[in-house]
């Protein structure tokens, strides 16, 4: 799944959501890819044209492939709770906040600061500053 090819990329979200809509067994990747589709009904015109979508440009901050990827990214660091600490912190954040979704934007905004601020300086993502970033949404 993950790969530099933006056409490979878009066609893996394609694909999910054509299975879900057509009532197909998903693997667990695409499950998740489904998840996050389901929660931006935007994206669902999008999603059901292959060729549109393969040819769309899209700037950074309004690129729906980019945006599900950062969903992804962070309900994996969730999972597997790294940067360690981060599990604690979102379970907070939705006692916080409640909705799953939102919490979740919350936490993509954080994350592509941060990854914003590492591509700038050339440097690895700061884990500690990351965290301390969510810990104050």
């Amino acid at each position: 799944m993950y790969t530099n090819q933006r056409e490979a990329y878009r066609q893996a979200f394609y694909e999910a959501w054509q299975k879900y809509l057509k009532q197909l067994p998903l693997t667990i990747l695409e499950n998740q890819m489904v998840e996050i589709i389901l929660i931006h009904p935007e994206y669902h015109d999008l999603l059901s044209n292959n060729e549109q979508l393969q040819k769309q440009e899209f700037k950074l901050e309004e690129n729906p492939f980019f945006h599900m990827s950062l969903h992804m990214a962070i309900r994996e660091q969730i999972r597997s709770d790294r940067p360690k600490g981060i599990a604690l912190i979102h379970q907070q954040l939705l006692q916080k906040y409640v909705d799953q979704a939102d919490v979740e934007h919350k936490m993509i905004t954080c994350l592509a600061q941060t990854l914003w601020q590492a591509q700038q300086t050339g440097h690895p993502p700061e884990e500690i500053d990351y965290l301390n970033k969510l810990k104050f949404i």
